[in-house]
């Protein structure tokens, strides 16, 4: 079939919407009809070049909600009809790490995912008969979308789409860190840097676990407003003299939790520093760029300071994406204060103009 896409074909340019071919999917895949998605700060982190681990021509996206149109053979879980959120951390329930609650990170398909390819080492996507490869197993800034069937989670049809599509990366990302990779504990202070879509979800994953003081950290005003209304009981304005001014919000001692929701090393070193000493956890959600590293002096470790890393937070996606729509149908999480553009597909690279001007939280393409 037909259908248009936005491809990256190029780093550093603009992405270019055009006509490809989607072949019909494979067994063990299905064939999703995108109506939503959410333009992610990791579709342009690719676009711009600076993820080593990039490659092009690919159709970016990730962010994404759909309905099942086709399954191919020996698909079980989903149907026709179905109503669904793209994983691009696919949940097979079978691997070693999918069986370990330790993580979320499932093997089966991992090597050719990264490579651009559908789990039999082909493509989907094609245009004059030249492979166009798929961008973290989604490519979801098209119309339609030929994935993998244990990277979909199958979540309740009442749900709107243009809300759903944020579980598929940043919202679940925040909230996962907070509930699984840092696993809070009611009572406890918490700070999260950056207010972000992903720092945001960590707001709300901390007031979910109960956490008595929420602190939020960013360079915007409206952004700090907004983490209050999520939860955050303390807002500060981001700066080099952060640090001190939490050690003096928390009696000198650092909070038991903190999060990093920016990619930038030098928050990421204020996380570390901003931690409780005997026992305060930093968790890294924020993907630095090319080449950067970051820079902590041991004596914050050794005297009892811990850094964990946070991917797509620690969320199993087929079992947990859905219990946090639940959660936002139960009214437990606004979704809706999130989603501050909408836009169509030829837009795309205004969502990347947005995303870089700050403006707004997420914006979201409507396919309908």
């Amino acid at each position: 079939m037909k259908i248009r896409a936005a491809v990256l074909e190029e780093f550093g340019a603009p992405l270019e919407v055009q006509e490809l071919e989607l072949a019909e999917p494979k067994a063990g895949e299905v064939l999703v009809r995108l109506v939503a998605c959410g333009v992610c700060h990791t579709d342009l982190y690719t676009a711009s070049g600076a993820d080593p681990s990039g490659y092009s021509p690919t159709v970016l996206g990730h962010e994404g909600a759909g309905v099942v149109e086709v399954v191919g053979d020996s698909v079980t879980d989903v149907a026709p009809g179905d109503h669904v959120v793209t994983l691009f951390s696919p949940q097979c329930r079978e691997c070693e790490h999918c069986r370990d609650h330790r993580t979320n990170l499932c093997l089966a398909i991992r090597e050719q995912q990264n490579q651009g390819h559908l789990p039999d080492g082909t493509t989907r996507l094609s245009r004059d008969g030249e492979p166009i490869r798929h961008f973290m197993g989604t490519s979801t800034f098209a119309e339609c979308t030929v994935m993998p069937e244990i990277a979909l989670a199958k979540i309740d049809p009442e749900a709107p789409l243009d809300r759903a599509c944020l579980f598929a990366c940043g919202l679940s990302t925040g909230i996962g860190a907070a509930l699984n990779t840092a696993k809070v504990a009611s009572g406890s202070t918490c700070v999260v840097f950056g207010a972000g879509m992903v720092g945001l979800g960590a707001v709300v994953g901390c007031r979910l676990q109960g956490a008595e003081r929420i602190i939020c950290v960013d360079l915007s005003g409206e952004r700090l407003a907004l983490a209050r209304s999520h939860g955050a009981t303390d807002e500060m304005l981001g700066g080099p003299d952060v640090v001190e001014q939490l050690l003096e919000l928390t009696g000198g001692l650092g909070a038991d939790y903190t999060f990093e929701a920016t990619g930038n090393v030098n928050v990421m070193r204020q996380a570390v520093e901003s931690a409780r000493m005997g026992w305060g956890l930093a968790t890294m959600c924020g993907v630095a760029g090319k080449g950067e590293t970051l820079n902590v002096v041991p004596r914050f470790l050794i005297t009892g300071r811990r850094i964990a890393g946070s991917s797509f937070g620690g969320v199993k996606g087929r079992d947990q994406v859905p219990q946090f729509v639940d959660m936002y149908l139960a009214g437990d999480i606004d979704v809706d204060a999130f989603v501050s553009h909408k836009l169509t597909l030829d837009d795309v690279n205004q969502g990347f103009e947005l995303m870089e001007a700050q403006d707004g939280i997420r914006s979201v393409i409507d396919f309908a």
